[in-house]
Protein backbone atom coordinates (compact mmCIF):
# COMPACT_ATOMS: atom_id res chain seq x y z
CA UNK A 1 0.00 0.00 0.00
CA UNK A 2 1.08 3.66 -0.62
CA UNK A 3 2.03 5.60 1.76
CA UNK A 4 0.68 9.40 2.35
CA UNK A 5 1.58 11.73 -0.05
CA UNK A 6 0.49 14.93 1.75
CA UNK A 7 0.65 15.85 5.61
CA UNK A 8 -2.46 17.63 6.31
CA UNK A 9 -1.30 20.61 6.96
CA UNK A 10 0.09 20.94 3.41
CA UNK A 11 -3.48 19.27 2.80
CA UNK A 12 -4.76 22.72 4.13
CA UNK A 13 -2.43 24.69 1.74
CA UNK A 14 -3.35 23.02 -1.15
CA UNK A 15 -7.66 24.07 -0.12
CA UNK A 16 -7.00 27.14 0.04
CA UNK A 17 -4.78 27.30 -2.86
CA UNK A 18 -7.87 26.33 -4.55
CA UNK A 19 -10.06 28.16 -2.79
CA UNK A 20 -8.10 31.54 -4.20
CA UNK A 21 -7.26 29.83 -7.48
CA UNK A 22 -10.33 30.08 -11.09
CA UNK A 23 -10.95 26.43 -10.75
CA UNK A 24 -9.78 23.66 -8.61
CA UNK A 25 -9.06 21.73 -11.71
CA UNK A 26 -5.96 23.24 -12.20
CA UNK A 27 -4.60 22.53 -8.81
CA UNK A 28 -5.84 19.33 -8.48
CA UNK A 29 -3.74 18.89 -12.20
CA UNK A 30 -1.09 20.46 -10.62
CA UNK A 31 -0.87 18.63 -7.43
CA UNK A 32 -1.74 15.11 -9.25
CA UNK A 33 -4.81 14.15 -6.89
CA UNK A 34 -8.10 12.76 -8.13
CA UNK A 35 -10.93 14.79 -8.19
CA UNK A 36 -12.22 12.03 -4.97
CA UNK A 37 -8.99 12.74 -3.24
CA UNK A 38 -9.44 16.50 -3.61
CA UNK A 39 -13.68 16.13 -2.30
CA UNK A 40 -12.78 14.04 0.49
CA UNK A 41 -9.88 16.53 1.55
CA UNK A 42 -12.22 19.31 1.11
CA UNK A 43 -15.28 17.43 3.61
CA UNK A 44 -12.56 16.73 6.55
CA UNK A 45 -10.31 19.84 6.54
CA UNK A 46 -12.50 22.23 4.97
CA UNK A 47 -12.16 25.84 7.41
CA UNK A 48 -9.56 24.57 9.26
CA UNK A 49 -6.48 25.91 10.25
CA UNK A 50 -2.73 24.58 11.11
CA UNK A 51 -3.51 24.90 14.81
CA UNK A 52 -7.00 23.11 14.34
CA UNK A 53 -5.38 20.07 12.70
CA UNK A 54 -2.73 19.36 15.35
CA UNK A 55 -5.49 19.41 17.83
CA UNK A 56 -7.52 16.93 15.40
CA UNK A 57 -4.45 14.52 15.45
CA UNK A 58 -3.84 14.79 18.87
CA UNK A 59 -7.65 13.55 19.76
CA UNK A 60 -7.52 10.81 16.97
CA UNK A 61 -4.10 9.81 19.03
CA UNK A 62 -6.27 10.12 22.06
CA UNK A 63 -9.14 7.86 20.85
CA UNK A 64 -6.72 5.63 19.76
CA UNK A 65 -5.49 4.97 22.95
CA UNK A 66 -8.74 5.06 24.24
CA UNK A 67 -10.28 2.11 21.94
CA UNK A 68 -7.14 0.13 22.71
CA UNK A 69 -7.86 0.25 26.50
CA UNK A 70 -11.77 -0.32 26.20
CA UNK A 71 -10.21 -3.45 23.89
CA UNK A 72 -7.81 -5.06 26.21
CA UNK A 73 -10.22 -4.69 29.28
CA UNK A 74 -12.95 -6.48 27.59
CA UNK A 75 -10.55 -9.12 27.17
CA UNK A 76 -9.94 -9.51 30.23
CA UNK A 77 -13.72 -9.30 31.46
CA UNK A 78 -14.31 -12.46 28.99
CA UNK A 79 -11.18 -13.94 30.25
CA UNK A 80 -12.22 -13.71 33.67
CA UNK A 81 -15.42 -14.56 33.06
CA UNK A 82 -14.88 -17.61 31.06
CA UNK A 83 -12.47 -18.90 34.43
CA UNK A 84 -15.16 -18.01 37.00
CA UNK A 85 -17.63 -19.75 34.72
CA UNK A 86 -15.94 -23.34 35.27
CA UNK A 87 -17.29 -25.37 38.04
CA UNK A 88 -14.65 -26.48 40.37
Amino acid sequence: MKGKRYSPEQIVKILREAEKAESAREVIRRYDITEQTFCRWKKVYAGMEVPDIKRLKAIMEENLRLKRLVADLALKISLLEEVNSKKW
